[in-house]
Parts: C-alpha cells; structure tokens; sequence
C-alpha cells in the first residue's frame, strides 16, 4: 500500500485511508513500516493519524454511533445526548460494546450546524438529533 502512493506529493494520508480500509484500523505495527518509506519519524505519522478522527488504532464495532461535539452542537444540547447515549450504551468515547456491535465516538464537526445537533449512525447523517431520534438509532444498531 505503501508502494502505491510513495512517489507521490503529501501521500501519508491516502496510505492511512488504505490501510484503515483495508484491515478496519490502521495497526500500530504499520506506522514504523510507513514512517520508514516514506523517510518521516513514527512521531510524524502517528501525529497524523491521531489527529484525524477517521483513523482508529483498533477495530470498531459492526456498527459506529459518532456524535458531534462541535460548538453549534453543544450550544443545542449535545452534551445531554452524549451522557444519554453513553450511559444507555454502558460505553464512554471510544470504546466498544463486550458483544463487537456498536462503538461510540466524538467527531468535532459534521457540517450540519444549521441541523445541530448531529450525528451519524453507520455513516449517515442524523440532523435535528433529539433523545428519541437517538434512542431509536441505538436500539437499531443494538439488535
């Protein structure tokens, strides 16, 4: 994967994307082997990749809840969905349920401040987020 992309300008993150798409997360053991081709320190690339929130360090769950944390979000009452979903779910940020089904994180912006607040559900975009709309999408990907 790495090969694929090394002669390219700037190819860190289209080599994490392909790894991440390909493995779920992107293996701590990938980051030396790509620090290596691509001539950066492992504290370059593991930066990177802490610092986007689509790269995971460990596999997620069949299905992932993200909610947004962003200010627009907040202002609407994100942080009562979050402790709602956190404590119906028995998961804080990050974490995976024991059973693999669902993992819950943060995301600091879905572009939806118009609609706050927001979050996805397996990739799709839940505007107008209330704790019935959330409840729902919880008991869906908890079945």
């Amino acid at each position: 994967m790495v090969d694929a992309y090394a002669e390219r300008e700037g190819p860190l993150l289209l080599i994490l994307h392909d790894v991440q798409e390909a493995y779920g997360y992107v293996p701590a053991e990938a980051l030396p082997v790509i620090a290596k081709k691509l001539n950066l320190s492992r504290a370059e690339v593991h930066g990177v990749m802490s610092f986007y929130h689509d790269y995971r360090e460990k596999p997620a769950g069949r299905h992932v809840i993200r909610l947004c944390r962003a200010e627009a979000c907040q202002s609407l009452g994100a942080e009562k969905l979050a402790d709602h979903a956190r404590q119906c779910l028995g998961l804080d940020w990050h974490e995976t349920s024991a059973n693999g089904a669902v993992t819950l994180e943060p995301v600091f912006c879905l572009g939806l401040c118009a609609s706050a607040p927001a979050a996805t559900v397996d990739g799709k975009l839940v505007a107008r987020l209330d704790e019935d709309r959330l409840d729902a999408a919880i008991q869906e990907v908890s079945a």
